[in-house]
């Protein structure tokens, strides 16, 4: 109670008035304020279960917080759906860049892997990546907005890719003007890029022959022109024919600098049915592997060469190349796999790598500096070198990406990969590359023959010693380059372990070299144990006979013992070399473990 006094006529007085208790009072405000959150809390519960029931009945299951910060950027920036333009088949690009995002997976939703990536047609992509702030509670979203030609969401169909970005390709070889068009897919594995080249090598099939059939061009008809198909694959170093048992090639140079690659055959196809048969047997022959990202990921860059050739001539009236490029790999894919998986990783990063830089040195050239072209750092490049520096290319690079949250990383790699090369433009060169001439004559209807691009034997011999004696060392240049580029790129910090990278491709490369060197020093070997154990039964025979009674025993002593020292050298030979085949797979072992992962690209 507290005592006052009061003025008045009266004199002065006392009155009792209660006064809360300043501590009370914050006590009720904290409670009413802790009840608010409660309640709040409560609400938001009930809020983000009703939430999370909407996103799994739209198929997009997954973190709650983050699902409503990307559908709040998309109400803000995403507007009605533009109608795409009708593509022109006389301006298509000298290079064109495309992204296709493909429809999130049952395997996602169990995963609750929901949708980060938005695309905004008709040519933008937009990459949501996740993430929290230093306190590890509070949630962000980091958005990444790239550019191309085109850009295709989740429902667009195979089709759509196809009209806009393939079929002026095709229209462009009908031309019957020695045109070469190539198709890339590029994209990590699972993202679709095998989907997408399937469709886009059954329609432009069905086109090329609708379009022969109807051409106006009197210098390129199915009256005058006939169509043969390749198939092949580079594969760990090697390169394997798809539509002939999986034959080892080899990729050889001549002293000109042209690229031959020897033994491959060519079938010709008079319909539709006929070539979708033959490359659809090299498509199941393609070399596949399961891998944490995907259960048949494609492990192989697989090259489809359709050629329009004169029927009276066989002179080149046009080349389409459908390149499915390996899943991009990165150490993360492959962190649980065999030296096998690693070194195939190795050499699909690396010539992914060569691929951007031919690319980026090409477009300095064009821009008046002169600027080498690291074609050697990979056998892919150096096959597709003249899809880049013939005044008569275009080419199409259609990248695809997986939509889900746990890829993101990968699909925003993916993507800056694209981005480098859309901004850059190839320099036209001075002539075509006559690397693949046309054969002097037409194999008949139906008929198997090897690539026209086969030397004699002598010229085989020629070429062979030139590029091994040049291509070494000229690989390894490039492939000096290529690290120098990339360290470039991601700065000083990150130099010792580019060293490492870049000591990895090279002991890769070597071992894949020296694997192939053993096989033959063994089979070799082999052949001449099997001639010398034959001598030796001649020689035992000719003096242990029955019908022998007169023999020079020094002369048996000395030709045994000839053979003895040459099966020891034989031995000892091939001995070194194992010993030294196994000393640089235990080098690889070493660098893939001071490798924590490949680099981006």
């Amino acid at each position: 109670i507290a005592m006052t006094s009061g003025a008045g006529s009266g004199g002065g007085g006392i009155s009792a008035c209660p006064a809360k208790d300043q501590t009370r009072m914050t006590i009720e405000r904290m409670e009413a304020e802790r009840q608010a959150r409660r309640k709040a809390m409560s609400d938001r519960r009930v809020e983000r279960a009703e939430e999370e029931q909407r996103n799994l009945a739209a198929g997009n299951p997954g973190d709650v917080d983050f699902i409503g910060l990307v559908r709040k950027w998309r109400e803000a920036h995403v507007g009605p759906k533009q109608s795409r333009p009708q593509p022109r088949t006389d301006r298509h690009p000298k290079i064109c860049i495309c992204v296709r995002k493909r429809p999130v997976t049952d395997k996602e939703r169990k995963k609750h892997d929901h949708d980060s990536v938005t695309v905004l047609t008709p040519d933008s992509a937009c990459i949501h990546s996740c993430k929290l702030r230093v306190d590890g509670i509070t949630k962000y979203i980091d958005h990444s907005t790239f550019r191309f030609d085109y850009a295709f969401d989740e429902t667009e169909d195979t089709e759509a890719v196809y009209v806009n970005a393939a079929l002026p390709l095709i229209h462009f070889i009908c031309e019957g003007k020695g045109g070469r068009a190539t198709v890339f897919a590029y994209g990590q594995t699972g993202s679709g890029k095998t989907y997408t080249m399937g469709g886009i090598q059954s329609m432009a099939v069905s086109d090329l022959f609708s379009l022969l059939e109807s051409n106006e061009n009197a210098s390129c008809n199915s009256d005058n022109t006939f169509i043969t198909v390749s198939f092949f694959e580079l594969y760990g170093g090697r390169i394997q024919d798809l539509l002939n048992n999986r034959e080892k090639l080899k990729l050889l140079e001549d002293a000109k600098g042209e690229i031959v690659v020897t033994g491959l055959e060519e079938f010709e196809a008079n319909d539709t049915a006929e070539l979708m048969e033959l490359i659809d047997t090299g498509n199941k022959n393609r070399t596949t592997h399961a891998t944490e990202a995907n259960d048949t990921s494609s492990r192989s860059h697989a090259v489809c060469q359709i050629v329009l050739r004169d029927k009276s001539s066989s002179k080149l009236r046009g080349k389409l190349s459908l390149v499915d490029l390996a899943g991009s790999e990165r150490g993360s894919d492959t962190k649980s796999h065999n030296r096998q998986r690693r070194t195939e990783s190795s050499e699909i990063n690396k010539s992914l790598l060569a691929l951007k830089e031919c690319i980026r040195a090409l477009d300095s050239n064009g821009r008046g500096n002169s600027t080498h072209v690291p074609y050697r750092a990979s056998k892919l490049t150096l096959i597709l070198k003249d899809c880049f520096t013939s005044n008569m290319a275009k080419s199409t690079m259609i990248t695809t990406v997986s939509p889900g949250a746990s890829s993101a990383d990968h699909t925003l790699n993916s993507l800056r990969y694209a981005d480098r090369i859309k901004e850059k433009k190839v320099k036209p060169a001075e002539k075509i590359d006559s690397s693949l001439k046309s054969p002097s004559s037409k194999q008949p209807t139906g008929a198997r023959s090897k690539s026209p691009t086969r030397p004699s034997r002598k010229e085989e011999t020629n070429s062979k010693n030139h590029i091994e004696n040049s291509r070494e060392k000229d690989s390894v240049d490039d492939l000096e380059i290529l690290h120098a580029s990339l360290r470039g790129q991601r700065g000083e910090i990150a130099s010792v372990e580019n060293d490492d990278v870049a000591e990895l491709h090279r002991t890769v490369a070597h071992i894949l070299d020296e694997e192939e060197c053993l096989l033959n020093m063994h089979m070799m070997s082999i052949q001449e144990n099997a001639e010398l154990l034959t001598e030796e039964g001649r020689l035992l025979n000719s003096v242990s006979s029955d019908q022998i009674v007169d023999y020079d025993i020094d002369a048996y002593a000395s030709r045994l013992s000839e053979i003895l020292d040459r099966k020891s050298q034989l031995i000892y030979a091939l001995k070194e070399k194992m010993d030294y085949f196994k000393s640089q797979l235990k080098k690889e072992e070493e660098l893939s473990r001071k490798v924590p992962a490949l680099p981006g690209f």
